[in-house]
């Protein structure tokens, strides 16, 4: 069914291939998947990014499968998995394959990078046309696009980007230290503007404009980071099952990654994090204003951040806070696709290239693994994947990776390195404060979760099973 839905909807589109959509892929990294106005945040303020989402499609249930920034993003070019385009960290190797901006751009698409791309070798366009690219404020061993802006507006001080001494992994925070105009989301949301001015108006156009906060570091515009510092912050939520530390402390690790962070630390930290969210809502309502009508806007961001849950910093962990993103996709009224609708399908980023070659009437190759949102877009009730399956190789501090599975209302968590479980209820527990791997009334739950999950890792090479159970690695 699916495959004949495919095939008739790629059919339509060719029909009038005259009116094939734009698309524009909205990113941001480290973004927590409650970090929405509309999904109910106490307080964080991100209007444009909520009426993309009231006019649009939000899926409640979006998941980074590979929590961590490379093995996230190739997903996304690739809309592959991890265990098919091979990262499951923060490896930096060439990428090999079909992309999203390749297979659109040999259909006649204009494909445009702006910001973050994390992969390597620096400077590859892996399909893009042409980009005006910077992994991070940080410059790095190839004069990025971002650091030449600076140097061309008379910035010579070394690491300009970054002279005010935030860590770009850790939990200190504070205003930015130069005009708004000079920070890397506003230089982000400018090359948009600037592509969307000088593109070819005779092809349709794919821009994917990837901003690099709120990972850190944490230096919103002074106005965005005043605004939550005067108001009162959720605090961190910890489980018993997580704690190590029975007090805030003080001389941590800059970059750690378990915290028990003193109140007015955790709340800069967080006045930063909200703040960064804010500005780039902000800078987004900007490209928005531009845009024309006839395109699709997709919001996604590559993984969460711990804040302080847990005493959890960053991610690589398959909490909520960690694997679950913002998701969010608004069609065209062209595309006569209804809309206005919240769904609770576990969907991940492997499923974001299918959506968007569908959209275009573009074959999909026979390397995604990933599948198209259409379907269950336009019929909830169709036929989708039971539960989504995800991992990490390292969860520092753990001597462990992890491997998870949800379908997003329960959640069973596995660590292969010490063969210790999670088992969360995601309805009745969804800050996941209470561990049922080892309550006898969930037992045969579990059972069929791990189950699952040995069906997942069968034929690995890596030893996760012998065949019959999972094994602990040594």
């Amino acid at each position: 069914l699916h495959k004949e839905y495919r095939r008739q909807r790629q059919m339509c589109i060719r029909d009038r291939s005259m009116d094939r959509p734009n698309i524009l892929l909205l990113m941001t990294d480290q973004q927590r998947g409650d970090c929405l106005g509309i999904d109910g945040h106490p307080v964080l303020q991100t209007p444009y990014l909520d009426e993309i989402a009231s006019h649009g499609i939000r899926f409640r249930r979006g998941y980074s499968a590979c929590p961590v920034c490379v093995p996230a993003r190739r997903t996304l070019m690739t809309g592959q998995k991890a265990s098919s385009h091979g990262v499951f960290m923060n490896h930096h190797v060439p990428l090999d394959g079909p992309t999203l901006p390749g297979e659109l751009a040999k259909e006649g698409y204009q494909t445009h990078l702006v910001g973050k791309l994390h992969l390597s070798p620096p400077r590859k366009l892996y399909g893009f046309n042409s980009s005006d690219w910077s992994d991070s404020p940080r410059p790095d061993s190839v004069l990025d696009d971002y650091e030449r802006f600076l140097i061309s507006q008379g910035m010579t001080q070394p690491r300009a980007g970054l002279a005010h001494g935030a860590s770009v992994n850790g939990y200190p925070a504070r205003p930015f230290h130069l005009e708004e105009r000079f920070h890397f989301s506003t230089w982000c949301a400018d090359r948009a503007l600037n592509f969307l001015e000088r593109r070819d108006p005779t092809v349709p156009f794919f821009l994917k404009v990837s901003f690099h906060q709120p990972h850190q570091p944490l230096p919103p515009p002074a106005v965005y980071f005043d605004r939550y510092l005067q108001m009162d912050l959720p605090e961190p939520i910890v489980g018993d099952w997580a704690k190590v530390f029975d007090q805030p402390q003080r001389g941590l690790p800059v970059n750690a990654w378990r915290v028990s962070l003193e109140a007015v630390v955790q709340k800069q930290m967080q006045a930063g994090y909200y703040g960064c969210i804010n500005h780039i809502d902000d800078q987004i309502g900007r490209i928005m204003e531009v845009l024309p009508k006839n395109t699709v806007v997709i919001f996604v961001s590559d993984h969460g951040e711990m804040l302080g849950d847990h005493q959890w910093m960053r991610k690589r962990n398959a909490f909520e806070a960690s694997a679950r993103v913002p998701f969010l996709i608004r069609f065209p009224s062209s595309l006569g696709i209804k809309q206005e609708k919240v769904l609770d399908h576990p969907v991940e980023l492997m499923d974001i290239m299918p959506t968007c070659l569908e959209l275009a009437g573009v074959d999909i190759p026979d390397s995604v693994n990933g599948r198209s949102l259409l379907p269950i877009i336009e019929n909830p009730v169709a036929d989708w994947r039971g539960h989504l399956h995800g991992e990490c190789a390292q969860i520092p501090t753990l001597n462990s990776g992890m491997q998870y599975l949800t379908n997003g209302k329960m959640k069973y968590i596995w660590y292969p390195g010490t063969g210790e479980e999670h088992y969360f209820d995601l309805i009745s527990d969804p800050n996941e404060m209470i561990n049922l791997a080892s309550d006898p009334a969930h037992r045969d739950e579990r059972n069929h979760w791990r189950s699952i999950l040995l069906d997942e890792l069968s034929g690995r090479t890596e030893g996760f099973t012998n065949g019959k159970q999972l094994q602990t690695l040594v």
